[in-house]
């Protein structure tokens, strides 16, 4: 769903910027009170005119219904007296029939769509199939790209993640999901208007009774760096983002110090969490979601727990959260040599970070999370959290670990400044999104795993359009145990050597450099061995390695 597309009238300005360049999306302020995307969620009222109950009104209003129908249908302008109730069930009933008989028509044009399509990408080359995919995704504000999803390749919105078995989603048509959508939005949304959520001090606010349980336990524990995100986000149903997020900002108190709206934070929170592509191996939402989580232990370690703001605090989670908001599963070389339109929008730099951020702002500004704030104040906000998501694009790595090191070694890092804590939470975020070699090994081979899988992918669409492979992505010749060894000594050990340094040797960062270690001596080994990455001396390795904090 793009996310502007509510907002009928709106004047979007987007200005193309650096690292210090400024966001301009402005609506016109006569149009967003009265939005629906804008106004806040609301139950609508059941009342009963004249103070007659229900059940007095409801045949009343079921024989109105029916002769509407029959006057639609053309019939005569008053039933016949012989007609029997069964008859006039039959005619009751018919509407739906009409309506499964419309949603069977339009299966069959999906299916025409998408048989069209397919031939399309058989009959013409890359740069025309993604041409094509980018027209279906542009709104109807000539010259100016206002989607959030616009990544390629297309997104098929049939295969949707809910509750329900992976069976009934796929037989289902997109107006039955979008039904069940809207219907739980709305039942939730009404819950937390009733205040049916505990405010209380200690809390979780905004989880389901459901998520008290296990998930509860685990959220106890989220500042231990053996914390499994994969278990949490099996507990939470596949929100973990969300689930997240909420208790973080209840734990720093953060809701009640911006004076934030509940529902708009969820409401923002939930669009950030769909946005994640869970089509991709790595990066999804649940990538996000343990981000997220070494971001918050890296943000209580002592050396700098004391020194930061409520706001510093704030836009480290936040980044954290959206670093990675629509990410297509393929990277920045790739949307350069296909000649998408958002490596032209954003020239062939930062393509990637540049979007995740635009994302984040068209998010906060549809969601209205920080509308109540001071123009300056919110504008800031959204600056200072482009400067925080931009800083993850590893194609600058060198310059950040050069400059980190440069502070170090001059012992020129003075936390009492606003820029140098900002600094501190670029090279913090930079650190929480690489650090997956630094997690225990059944996490980290895990996520190794994932983010291989999408190099692959991405190599077989290369090899599907007579592209060159990149590197990495070639599963032929890229194992899995070569390409960890490679990130691990080119981005993951130096950054982390500084990071140790920073942190004066903390008891976890201590812990993040002997995984480090530890996983890295063990991918050597597969990688020369050739073993598969379960052998029977990894319990015992386990044993030895003790207790995490």
């Amino acid at each position: 769903m793009p996310v502007l597309d509510g907002l009928w009238g709106a004047d979007i300005r987007l200005q193309d910027t650096s690292l210090g360049g400024v966001v301009d999306v402005s609506v016109c302020p006569e149009d967003a009170p009265s939005s629906t995307v804008w106004g806040p969620l609301r139950t609508p009222p059941v009342t009963c005119g004249g103070g007659l109950s229900l059940a007095l009104e409801l045949p009343a209003l079921i024989r109105q219904l029916r002769a509407a129908w029959r006057a639609r249908r053309g019939g005569a302008q008053s039933p016949p007296k012989d007609r029997t109730e069964e008859e006039e069930e039959e005619d009751w009933v018919e509407p739906e029939e009409e309506e499964e008989e419309e949603e069977v028509e339009e299966v069959k044009l999906e299916a025409q769509e998408k048989k069209s399509l397919q031939k399309e990408e058989g009959d013409a080359d890359l740069h025309h199939v993604t041409h094509k995919a980018d027209g279906r995704l542009r709104t109807r504000h000539a010259g100016v790209l206002l989607e959030r999803r616009g990544s390629y390749p297309l997104i098929d919105l049939r295969i949707l993640n809910t509750s329900a078995q992976q069976g009934e989603v796929e037989s289902c048509t997109r107006r039955k999901v979008k039904r069940l959508h809207s219907f739980q939005r709305y039942c939730h949304a009404s819950r937390l208007l009733r205040g049916l959520v505990a405010h209380s001090p200690g809390s979780m606010h905004l989880l389901d009774d459901h998520y008290l349980g296990q998930a509860g336990h685990m959220l106890s524990k989220v500042s231990t760096w053996n914390f499994d995100i994969f278990l949490f986000d099996r507990l939470t149903n596949g929100n973990s983002l969300v689930t997240l997020m909420c208790h973080l900002f209840n734990v720093y108190d953060l809701v009640h110090h911006f004076q934030l709206d509940m529902v708009k934070l969820h409401r923002f929170l939930g669009m950030v969490q769909e946005d994640y592509h869970s089509q991709n191996p790595y990066h999804n939402a649940v990538h996000a979601a343990d981000v997220t989580q070494a971001m918050y232990c890296y943000l209580k370690e002592p050396k700098l727990a004391e020194q930061l703001s409520p706001l510093d605090i704030f836009l480290g989670l936040m980044a954290a959260a959206a670093h990675d908001v629509d990410h297509p599963g393929v990277n920045q070389p790739f949307l350069i040599k296909t000649q998408h339109h958002l490596a032209s929008l954003y020239q062939n730099t930062s393509v990637l970070e540049s979007h995740h951020w635009r994302s984040t702002v068209g998010m906060l500004r549809e969601s209205g999370l920080l509308s109540h704030l001071p123009p300056d104040m919110s504008q800031d906000i959204e600056q200072q959290l482009g400067s925080l998501i931009l800083a993850t694009d590893i194609s600058r790595q060198n310059e950040f670990v050069l400059s980190f090191r440069e502070h170090l070694d001059n012992q020129s890092l003075d936390l009492q400044l606003a820029s140098h804590r900002h600094f501190i939470l670029q090279i913090a975020l930079k650190c929480a999104d690489v650090c997956n070699p630094c997690r225990a090994w059944e996490l980290s081979r895990q996520w190794s795993e994932r983010v291989c899988e999408e190099f692959y992918r991405q190599g077989d669409l290369e090899r599907k359009f007579d592209l060159e492979i990149s590197p990495l992505c070639d599963q032929q010749t890229d194992s899995v145990p070569a390409i960890q060894i490679g990130f691990i000594s080119y981005i993951v050990e130096p950054l982390f050597d500084e990071w140790h340094r920073f942190t004066e040797a903390s008891l976890l960062s201590q812990t993040m450099m002997g995984h480090m270690h530890k996983n890295k001596a063990r991918w050597v080994r597969l990688r020369y061995a050739h073993t598969p990455s379960h052998t029977e001396d990894e319990e015992s390795e386990r044993k030895g390695e003790g207790d995490i904090p």
